[in-house]
């Protein structure tokens, strides 16, 4: 009799797919039996050990996988640019890879250099497909590969490090904008300026964006060109080594978001068409371009992609100590319409045949290759559709994420502030909004990430205050859209953060309400930095509205990790009225109470809890939050016995919530 997989088991409904199910994680077992043999993914995944350019006892040794070539060069500052026999690389018979071995003195570290490579009616240059250094002229804005080999490689002075993950708080950044000044931020700035925000406000993840080098800052480093480099617009890769040990031995993780799902179409700098072919990385025909990101789309079912794929997980957690990988743009990775236009209104639509096979098993693979390398690393699906099995176990017959992003939840935070009069806000819906997830299935909640932060979006501070942000933001000049809006601001991040059931995400900035938008250097702005950048100054200036957001937000995330393991215990609800807008739930010995009226505040409204003693922890009202502190935080509260609740040893807790105000309560044992 044939074993039912725990997905299968965990959710009847897809009882009838069972047969879709198994063969995907058949289809599994069978491309790693194919690929690795006798030996493991993670020995399997070593191309950037092979391939590239290496320094060794004897001098340097450079390979690459161009199977269209016909004769490909070396060219460089050490050779004049020019084409020379001493430069010219051999081809390995009857395996599509190229080699050359040479002396020590034929080049040294920091040298610039390319591939001159020849195919069948052309020729061109090309950066190195595996190069792990690329930077950029500032004067001719020229790409090119450089030979990195300092004489001390980076230490880490922190060996191993594992990931506190009960719960796990993520901080979502760029490099580049996390700065006041107007310009690119480095590495070094953000270790030395930004991490101990990041310390101190409670967050124990940073999820970095844009490190995989991309030849368009304005991309936000979405269109990949050379995947094993770290963006050298930031600085070297032994300082983004520095940035990550320090994060460590803060007690902080560093994951990246990884691009692995389409890009750039770039010739020169990119893989767009590497010896002379415009399929050795991509799919063919109508597949290979993405009809929406003007990009190209990895061919997921040749072994040589998968290896360079692999490869480059294992690179970054190897070389750099990264703990794990956000990826990116997975529901376009999972299906051949790439997701766009289609509703995902039933199961059907996830089994109906329209699903790149191929993907998901590359998917698959990286989640197993990168807890063989760490079984305590961390991937999280950036996807939208709600595929089931995505963050289950392979074993259980998912795909192996440990978290799905929740993504959900910023959706229905922006349609209800947009469309909705705050009296009509319904507080069983949010609940139902922020709680709505597969049981067997961890998610990253978020309010909102960077793209809400993005020219053409708004973030959940403008949205609530607009232009008002501007004026009337200083202490004691407040109207009432401001007030409004920092209220709305605090509960709104409470209620998504409480209920979790995995982690919690924030990108830099939103936590205290920036005021601006991101928008890159482009033509259409006059390549202004205006808008790339993150204004510290604001939250650090105390006349100002803006710490009172970020305190809050402070206060919160120490709360929530205050509760071991808090995102494993059952979100219990208590109450609801979406009359009077009131919700109540609580998690262990915490209850959170929410009154979402605008106008409306209750005396003495009653929920039933277990019997204790509670105190006030955490209050949206507060006046350090920017509250009006309506209510005595000092006072403890007792539950009032009832006769007809007492075998379930639950009495009256009774509070005072005034309009537009969230408090949370601990029971004292």
């Amino acid at each position: 009799m044939e074993e039912v997989l725990n997905i299968i088991k965990n959710d009847p409904w897809l009882e009838p797919y069972k047969d879709a199910i198994n063969g995907r994680h058949q289809h599994v077992i069978d491309k790693e039996q194919e690929l690795v043999g006798k030996k493991t993914l993670s020995d399997f995944a070593t191309g950037y050990l092979y391939f590239g350019l290496h320094h060794t006892d004897k001098g340097w040794v450079f390979r690459e996988w161009a199977p269209n070539a016909t004769a490909i060069y070396i060219i460089g500052d050490f050779n004049d640019w020019t084409e020379s026999a001493k430069y010219k690389l051999k081809k390995i018979r009857n395996t599509g890879n190229w080699s050359i071995t040479l002396p020590e003195e034929c080049m040294k570290h920091g040298d610039l250099y390319k591939l001159k490579i020849y195919w069948e009616g052309g020729c061109g240059e090309r950066i190195p497909a595996w190069a792990t250094r690329v930077v950029q002229d500032d004067q001719t804005k020229i790409f090119s590969a450089q030979v990195w080999a300092p004489g001390k490689p980076y230490k880490f002075k922190k060996k191993t490090f594992t990931p506190n993950v009960g719960p796990l708080m993520i901080y979502e950044c760029h490099i580049g904008m996390a700065q006041d000044a107007e310009k690119v931020g480095t590495y070094v700035e953000f270790r030395e300026n930004v991490l101990p925000r990041i310390k101190k406000d409670g967050y124990n993840c940073i999820q970095i964006m844009a490190i995989q080098e991309h030849p368009y800052y304005g991309s936000f480093g979405y269109h990949v060109s050379s995947f094993f480099a770290p963006s050298s617009r930031f600085g070297t890769p032994e300082e983004l080594k520095q940035l990550i040990d320090t994060a460590h031995q803060m007690g902080i993780a560093v994951i990246m978001d990884i691009v692995h799902s389409h890009a750039v179409k770039n010739e020169v700098e990119g893989l767009g068409n590497f010896a002379g072919d415009p399929c050795q990385y991509f799919y063919q025909g109508d597949r290979r371009e993405h009809p929406a990101w003007d990009s190209l789309c990895f061919d997921y079912g040749k072994n040589e992609v998968v290896h360079f794929l692999l490869s480059n997980c294992k690179y970054w957690m190897d070389e750099f100590h990264f703990d794990g990988f956000r990826f990116d743009g997975v529901t376009s990775m999972l299906y051949y319409s790439h997701g766009l236009g289609e509703a995902f209104c039933n199961y059907d639509d996830y089994f109906n045949g329209h699903q790149d096979d191929n993907a998901i098993c590359y998917l698959t693979l990286a989640n197993k290759l990168i807890h063989e390398i760490n079984p305590r690393a961390m991937t999280i699906a950036e996807e939208v559709s709600g595929m089931p099995g995505l963050a289950a176990p392979f074993a259980d017959g998912g795909y192996g994420f440990d978290y799905r992003m929740a993504m959900n939840i910023p959706d229905y935070w922006i349609k209800i502030i947009k469309e909705r009069r705050d009296e009509d806000w319904k507080p069983s819906s949010m609940y139902w909004e922020v709680t709505n997830r597969r049981k067997d299935e961890k998610t990253i909640s978020y309010c909102e990430s960077h793209d809400q932060a993005l020219v053409g979006d708004k973030t959940i501070i403008f949205r609530l205050i607009d232009a008002d942000m501007y004026w009337h933001f200083k202490k004691g000049d407040e109207n009432a859209v401001v007030e409004r809006g920092i209220a709305l601001h605090k509960m709104i991040r409470l209620l998504t953060a409480s209920t979790i059931n995995g982690g919690y995400l924030n990108f830099m900035g939103n936590e205290f309400g920036h005021p601006e938008w991101i928008d890159f250097p482009r033509e259409g702005n006059g390549w202004s930095y205006k808008y790339a950048r993150r204004q510290w100054n604001l939250v650090d200036d105390h006349s100002l509205c803006y710490h009172y957001l970020g305190d809050f937000d402070s206060a919160m995330v120490h709360l929530l990790e205050s509760v071991k393991d808090i995102q494993k215990t059952d979100v219990i609800e208590v109450w609801h009225n979406d009359g009077d807008q009131i919700l109540a739930y609580r998690r262990k010995d915490l209850v959170f109470v929410f009154n979402f009226s605008p106008t409306r505040s209750f005396t003495d409204y009653g929920f039933l809890v277990p019997w204790g003693e509670y105190h006030v922890v955490l209050n949206t009202d507060d006046k350090a939050y920017g509250g009006f502190g309506f209510a005595d935080d000092s006072v403890t509260h007792f539950t009032c016995s009832d006769p007809l609740y007492e075998k379930d040893k639950k009495g009256w807790l009774k509070l005072y919530i005034p309009a537009r105000t969230a408090v949370v309560l601990k029971r004292k044992k």
